[in-house]
This record gives structure tokens, C-alpha cells and sequence, in this order.
């Protein structure tokens, strides 16, 4: 799927094609116009020559010849003035090959005063037009084209008792004038400020976009204290914060149903185990009649004594059975705050030694090597970590080892209880933490259901870790540093 990024540049290579192509477009019209006015120049000359070729024609008419002095040039001046009087921007005059010009004249000059002197700069390609148009015996146009004007010089043979005499006219159509020159430049200019204009607008747009999705990402990816989804802020762009009031939304919905899920799968595991429960209570309450009716009907003080000692065993198995119950089906939130692990682990620990050191096992924790605090409700975790504790002392044989380990990884905390026992039989292992599930004749079947209740309440879960010998139990949490 093509990003953002891609489509908002393709956009901008379209409108720089565009532009390419307009501008293009607009530089060729511009040559083509000043083609144009190069053709409307030579057709100039080529009239104003014409016409010097006229007039001369009719000024020699009848005329037998005479010397070329400066009297015949004086003569031919207002000829060629009248010739050129009607066309704007030409110059030219009378050219002998072995004289040289004959006349020249400018009428239409715009300068301050008439120009009476032949053009310097241009004198040596008059000359060879002359000569071309002399040697051809027919008229030849030259075009010099520069950056800013296109020089047109135009000759014809004249005919007459003067010999090779030739006429000449020469203007110049300016390349960088007129309102096409101007048109152009204001169109590239335009063009120009365009596409730097939308490659500035669509870099913002994707610069401003990015920095607004990624504050979205960052949102979403900061660690939370429960399931739900975080509240993300207002980035500014209208799309996005439609987008981010759905989210937030979706997320409100999302915690009220994760709530009533959670009470609902309660009050379903509380109904499941009400028939368990009745037979768990059926049972001790039927052993302590039995042992108070027979201690009724017995005269003998010592059967009595065995007697209230079996009632008592039955009423502290209830109240454990009931204790655990309520811890399960009535979990209260976390209370988190920052735990030191290195220190909670002792802690949790020390109050199983006597008990371990009395059937012979040894106890030792493992924490993590960095001493960052983790934010976790220790009374909670700590009650789950009992259960596992007291669970493996009563399954490790004497000389056995149980360790309690923290460590940190991929971003999740994990506890584990491992002993050296025999381990869990394959056929329990799927039933481990449900309700009432034991390995121990004197067990509840409640403490691992507990440790699970409690891992969940952290949003985290409980499991068997598998390992090759002995039995290991896994607590995993999200990781939330202090």
C-alpha cells in the first residue's frame, strides 16, 4: 500500500510535468513569435530595397551618366530618404563596389537629430551583402541573430549607367522586447513560483502530517496502568482528530466492556464452582456430625478429646476453603507503587525458610542485575508468590532446591518459582488453575486460581513454564518502570 509520503510526491512530480510542459509551451510560442517578427523585418528590407530600386530607376532615367563626386551623392540622399520615409526601423543607402556608399539615410532614427553616418559596427557585413548581390546579379538577405536582436541586412543589384551599384537596407527586430517577451517572462516567473510554492506546501503538509501521526504512535505506544486503550490528545489537523476521538471512543467502550467482562466472568466461575463448593462443604460437615454424635454416645473423656480435634481440623479447612474462595472471587484492584525487586524477593522469601529449612530444601532468590524499581502492588504479588513458595516445600523432597527469580524481558516482568521436584503429571497440567484442582489430598485446589486472579488483575497472566526436571511456575506482567 503506497504511503502518504508517495502519493504526495507523485503529486508533485505530476505538477512539476505540468509545469515543464506549459513552460515549454509558453517558450515556443515565444519563438514562434519572434519568428514571426524576424519575417515581418525581412519583408521590411526586402520593401524598403524595392523601393530605393524604384526610385533610383526613375532618377536615372534619361541620364546619360556622369562622374560619382560628391554632387551625385548629395542628389541620391533624398532619393533614398523618400524610398525609406514609410518603413519604421529600416536604414540603408547606395552601394558601389569600387566607390563604397554612394548615400545612406535613416528617416524614421528616433534619436535627437538625423544619423548621416554609416552604422561602424555593421559596415563590414553591408559590404559583403553588397558584394553577394552585385556578383549574383540578385537580391541576398543575411540574418545575424544575437541574444537581445537579429541583425537583417537585404541588398539589390540596381540597374543603370552607373555600374555595380547595388542598393542596401538593414534593421533590427529585437528578441528580448514586445509584450510576447514580457508575457513570457511573466509566465515562467509564475510557473517558477508555483513549483517551488507546492513543493514547499506539500513538504510542510508531509513534515506536519508525520510529526502528528507520530505523536499518535507515541500516544499509543506508551505503557498504561491497565488494558484499556490510552486517551490520545488533539494533534491540530481536523482529519487526524476525528480519527483520534474514535480511537478514544472505541477506547472508553473498550474499558466499560473489559469491566463487565471481567465481573461477568467472575460471577460465571463463582456459578461453575457452586456445585464444587457444596460437595467441599458436604464433605467436613458430615465428618464433624459423625464425630460429635459418636462422641455423644461414647462415656470415654479421651474419645471425646479426639473427637473436637477432628471438629476443629474440619472447621479450619472450611475457613481456609472460604478464605481462599473470597480471595478469588472478590480480587480487589491493584494498589501499585514502586517496588524494589532485589529487596521484595528477600522479603517474600524469609518468611519460608524456617519452613523449607525444616523439610530439608534450600531457598534462594535471583533478581535481576539492574536496580531499576517496578511499579506493581507487592501485598498482591507478594500473597501469589506464597502460594507458589508453600506449593513447591510441599512437592520438593528433602535435599531439593526451590529458587524464586525476577528478570525483565521483551518488555514483560516475570516472576518464576522453580523446585526440583517430581514435577506435574501430564494429565492435570491442562486443569492446573481451575477451581478446586489439587495434587494434595489437604489442598483447597484454590492457590493456583488465586496467583492466576492476581496475575490477571495486573493485566498479566500465570502459567507452568516448561522446563526438563522438577516444576516451574511463570507470573508474567507488563513491565512498568518507577
Amino acid at each position: 500500500m503506497r504511503s502518504l509520503r508517495s502519493r504526495l510526491s507523485a503529486l508533485w512530480l505530476m505538477l512539476a510535468v505540468s509545469g515543464a510542459a506549459t513552460a515549454y509551451l509558453l517558450v515556443e510560442s515565444f519563438q514562434q513569435s519572434n519568428d514571426a517578427r524576424v519575417a515581418r523585418a525581412q519583408d521590411l528590407v526586402t520593401r524598403g530595397c524595392r523601393d530605393i530600386a524604384d526610385r533610383y530607376q526613375f532618377f536615372v532615367s534619361g541620364w546619360r551618366g556622369a562622374p560619382v563626386d560628391d554632387s551625385l551623392k548629395q542628389d541620391l540622399i533624398p532619393l533614398v530618404q523618400s524610398a525609406l520615409a514609410a518603413t519604421p526601423g529600416v536604414e540603408g543607402g547606395i552601394w558601389q563596389t569600387e566607390t563604397g556608399s554612394l548615400a545612406y539615410a535613416y528617416p524614421t532614427y528616433e534619436g535627437t537629430g538625423p544619423k548621416t553616418d554609416l552604422p561602424a559596427a555593421e559596415l563590414s557585413v553591408i559590404k559583403q551583402i553588397n558584394s553577394d548581390a552585385q556578383r549574383s546579379g540578385r537580391p541576398s538577405t543575411t540574418k545575424n541573430a544575437g541574444k537581445s536582436q537579429t541583425l537583417i541586412v537585404h541588398a539589390c543589384p540596381l540597374r543603370g549607367p552607373l555600374q555595380n551599384v547595388t542598393a542596401w537596407t538593414m534593421t533590427r527586430a529585437a528578441a528580448a522586447e514586445g509584450p510576447a517577451y514580457t508575457h513570457l517572462l511573466i509566465g515562467l516567473i509564475v510557473l517558477a513560483a508555483t513549483l517551488l510554492g507546492s513543493a514547499i506546501w506539500l513538504a510542510w503538509i508531509l513534515v506536519s502530517w508525520s510529526r502528528r501521526i507520530g505523536m499518535i504512535e507515541t500516544a499509543l505506544g506508551e505503557p498504561t496502568d491497565n488494558a484499556d486503550l490510552p486517551q490520545l490528545p488533539h494533534t491540530g489537523a481536523r482529519e487526524l482528530d476525528r480519527l483520534v476521538d474514535a480511537v478514544n471512543d472505541a477506547g472508553h467502550r473498550l474499558s466499560a466492556e473489559r469491566m463487565r467482562a471481567a465481573a461477568a466472568e467472575r460471577l460465571a466461575a463463582v456459578g461453575r464452582l457452586s456445585a464444587t463448593l457444596a460437595h467441599e462443604i458436604r464433605n467436613p460437615i458430615a465428618a464433624m456430625r459423625l464425630k460429635a454424635e459418636n462422641a455423644l454416645a461414647s462415656p470415654d473423656p479421651a474419645r471425646k478429646a479426639s473427637a473436637l480435634e477432628a471438629i476443629l481440623q474440619q472447621v479450619a479447612r472450611l475457613d481456609a476453603l472460604l478464605r481462599d474462595l473470597l480471595a478469588m472471587t472478590q480480587a480487589s484492584q491493584p494498589k501499585t507503587r514502586p517496588v524494589e525487586l532485589d529487596g521484595f524477593l528477600q522479603a517474600t522469601i524469609d518468611s519460608h525458610r524456617e519452613l523449607a529449612a525444616r523439610h530439608g530444601q534450600a531457598l534462594r532468590a535471583i533478581a535481576p542485575s539492574s536496580a531499576q524499581a517496578c511499579c506493581f502492588d507487592p501485598a498482591q504479588l507478594q500473597r501469589a508468590l506464597d502460594n507458589l513458595i508453600l506449593n513447591a516445600i510441599q512437592n520438593t523432597p528433602e535435599g531439593g532446591e526451590i529458587v524464586v527469580a525476577a528478570e525483565i524481558a521483551d518488555g514483560r516482568l516475570l516472576f518464576r518459582v522453580t523446585d526440583s521436584g517430581p514435577g506435574i503429571a501430564p494429565g492435570i497440567r491442562d486443569r492446573l488453575f481451575e477451581p478446586f484442582v489439587s495434587t494434595r489430598a489437604d489442598g483447597t485446589g484454590l492457590g493456583l486460581a488465586i496467583v492466576r486472579e492476581i496475575a490477571r488483575a495486573h493485566h498479566g497472566d500465570a502459567q507452568l513454564a516448561p522446563v526438563s526436571t522438577g516444576t516451574s511456575f511463570e507470573i508474567s506482567l507488563p513491565w512498568q518502570p518507577s
